[in-house]
């Protein structure tokens, strides 16, 4: 009988531990925010330089929401599916604990009933990809309940590649210097065997 209970006791255990960690699937989340962003359409981003402004509202037409239980926001970029392809460190999972299309929060603020909004500075760190912007509401237990995603916006981000028009300058000028240089030495070279010989 112990054994029974301590066996009972382990997967009930486990079980708890499973749903504190677990955030859940996606598709249980339900879709009850428009989310609109400025510019729209198809936008070309540089990273580090340029904004957008992104706003969300509850969308009043979804019957049965229950925005009571909605306490916080993380509005977030995430990869289009042509930035995910052969690429599955991007990939989209059903599992939220595992999903990789939404990575780069853009901000995390609480709830609020009415129309809201954030401008946001394309950070350095995010890399050249095509993007579009998912906002998930949590609950007080900070788990997803809620979501709301832009339709038709294609934010298309131009990552910092490490090299700019000054290292270019400079890598020209010492590539130039050293040609220079050798081309010095090599007549210097060539004058000095000459009085050798003669």
């Amino acid at each position: 009988m112990g054994v029974r209970g301590l066996i009972i006791f382990a997967a009930v255990l486990c079980s708890l531990v499973a749903t504190c960690y677990s955030k859940g699937v996606f598709a249980d989340l339900r879709n009850t925010l428009t989310v609109s962003a400025s510019p729209s359409g198809r936008v070309d981003l540089r990273a580090g330089i340029d904004q957008i402004t992104v706003s969300w509202r509850l969308n009043r037409n979804i019957s049965n929401t229950d925005s009571a239980t909605y306490s916080k926001v993380d509005v977030k970029l995430c990869y289009h599916l042509e930035s995910q392809k052969d690429r599955p460190w991007r990939r989209t999972e059903e599992d939220l604990s595992r999903d990789k299309t939404c990575q780069f929060s853009m901000v995390k603020k609480d709830y609020n009933s009415s129309t809201d909004s954030v401008t946001y500075t394309v950070k350095k760190n995010i890399p050249t990809a095509h993007y579009f912007v998912r906002v998930y509401v949590r609950n007080a237990d900070n788990r997803e309940i809620a979501y709301g995603q832009t339709n038709g916006l294609d934010l298309n981000i131009k990552g910092i590649s490490g090299r700019s028009t000054s290292i270019d300058v400079a890598a020209s000028v010492f590539s130039g210097f050293s040609v220079l240089s050798l081309a010095f030495f090599f007549f210097l070279e060539k004058r000095k065997a000459k009085k050798l010989t003669s």
